[in-house]
């Protein structure tokens, strides 16, 4: 076409468009990053907040910096996902390592616990130094506080169930992953090498092994893990470590190894659980963790009664309250119960009295209690000959998400394997199923 053409053809459609009195089209400028603020729950003492980082822009945002200001006599009392400094009013959270990148448009949420109650929302929120300009859901707008009952966005490895590499035929994750759903697993059991020394099951190496393979695949997969320091047998580190600090040592080296988001610590043999120093020690090295880990989630694994914890449970609460031990989820472990009964019925009743006890210690409402409290259970056939069927389990598992608790799991992946009639066992659970259908389950909390 030739130049006068073009420029006839052009004039021809401006004059068009005047005649018709259509408007011409506005630029649209590219969407960009967004931080959104959402007041998740508020209890009247304390508040709960979630904000959701959102790459809206059509190229990956390398690095993020979310800042803003609490209304004066507000502070933040614990936070998660996040790398977070605070100078008085005023806080910063920073991408934690693992999402560090967010792809065009990709979003990532942390949350935060503050105090006191009635916070009407945050002001001066910037993200990369530039206004957060979240729109109709702006972060200085509360927000909707949320369906009763509901805790929020949950931290990740909400749904992890326990996977032991050193027993039971252990099964490929990614076989496991790919087959379910399920992205997190809680891997089974960093446990003492000598002394004060972590290893996987007191005799693995902490890098180079079958356990560090098989976390390299998981996150290769886009999942990762919860390591889980104790359980019932074995060498522990809490006696092993002469006092909080080294303690903390230990974990620490764990938690760089593989720059971990979350730990659990299942103490429940005698050695740790029922033994107040111990006890008393693991809590202190978790307020040091909590310390130096900014964002990291912490969990406590236990024993209890089908009407909640038992004396040493109740203690082990009190005392991560005195303490100021700033725990995460306590989880308990409803089964062993002695035999028989109804499996949800004493899962829920379990549940119900750990939720009463975090209640009356924290001063918790109902939503922040369940927030704040987890389920293990032991699918098919436990040591006591309980049953826990696939069905129960849908029904614990429907139970917990209805209640929005803290995390789901149980023991063990590697038994998720069909073996009716074949007694408690390592590689199956004892009872017919097709293969990893607990763990299908699960994925869907």
């Amino acid at each position: 076409m030739s130049r006068f053409r073009w420029r006839s053809l052009t004039l021809f459609l401006a004059a068009a468009t005047a005649l018709l009195g259509v408007a011409a089209m506005p630029a649209v400028a590219a969407p960009g990053p967004t931080a959104t603020f959402t007041k998740v729950s508020d209890w009247g003492t304390g508040f709960e907040g979630r904000i959701t980082v959102t790459n809206g822009g059509s190229t990956a945002l390398n690095g993020w910096t979310v800042a803003f200001d609490l209304p004066a006599g507000y502070s933040i009392t614990s936070s998660w996902d996040a790398q977070r400094t605070s100078d008085g009013r005023h806080h910063e959270f920073r991408n934690p390592g693992w999402a560090a990148t967010l792809a065009a448009g990709a979003s990532h949420s942390f949350g935060f616990n503050g105090s006191p109650g009635g916070l009407g929302g945050i002001s001066g929120c910037t993200l990369n130094g530039a206004p957060c300009d979240g729109g109709p859901g702006d972060p200085g707008d509360p927000g909707d506080p949320g369906d009763p009952g509901d805790p929020g966005t949950p931290a990740d490895g909400r749904a992890a169930p326990y996977l032991y590499l050193g027993w039971g035929n252990p099964p490929s994750p990614t076989t496991v992953m790919n087959a379910t759903g399920v992205r997190w697993f809680t891997l089974a059991f960093v446990l003492s090498g000598g002394g004060c020394n972590p290893a996987w099951d007191g005799n693995r190496p902490l890098l180079g092994g079958v356990d560090a393979q098989a976390i390299a695949q998981i996150r290769a997969n886009g999942g990762d893990i919860v390591p889980s320091f104790g359980g019932w047998s074995g060498n522990k580190l809490g006696p092993n470590c002469a006092t909080a600090e080294a303690l903390a040592g230990a974990y620490q080296r764990v938690i760089d190894a593989y720059g971990l988001r979350a730990i659990d610590i299942d103490i429940e043999n005698s050695d740790e659980f029922e033994n107040e120093v111990v006890q008393d020690r693991i809590l202190n090295a978790l307020k040091i963790v909590k310390r130096n880990n900014p964002g990291i989630r912490t969990i406590i694994t236990f024993g209890t009664t089908t009407s909640g914890p038992n004396w040493w449970g109740n203690r082990l609460i009190e005392r991560a309250s005195a303490l100021q031990a700033d725990i995460d989820v306590f989880t308990i472990m409803p089964f062993n119960f002695g035999g028989g009964g109804n499996m949800y019925q004493s899962t829920v009743g379990a549940a119900e009295g750990l939720k009463d006890k975090l209640k009356a210690t924290f001063g918790w409402s109902d939503a922040t209690a369940y927030g704040h409290l987890g389920i293990s259970g032991m699918n098919g056939l436990s040591d006591q000959q309980e049953v826990t069927s696939v069905s129960t389990w849908t029904q614990i598992r429907d139970w917990a998400r209805d209640r929005g608790i803290g995390r789901l799991s149980f023991w063990s992946v590697n038994r998720d394997r069909g073996c009716a009639g074949g007694g408690v066992a390592a590689h199956c659970s004892g009872i017919a199923q097709p293969d990893w259908e607990f763990s299908r389950i699960t994925a869907g909390f």
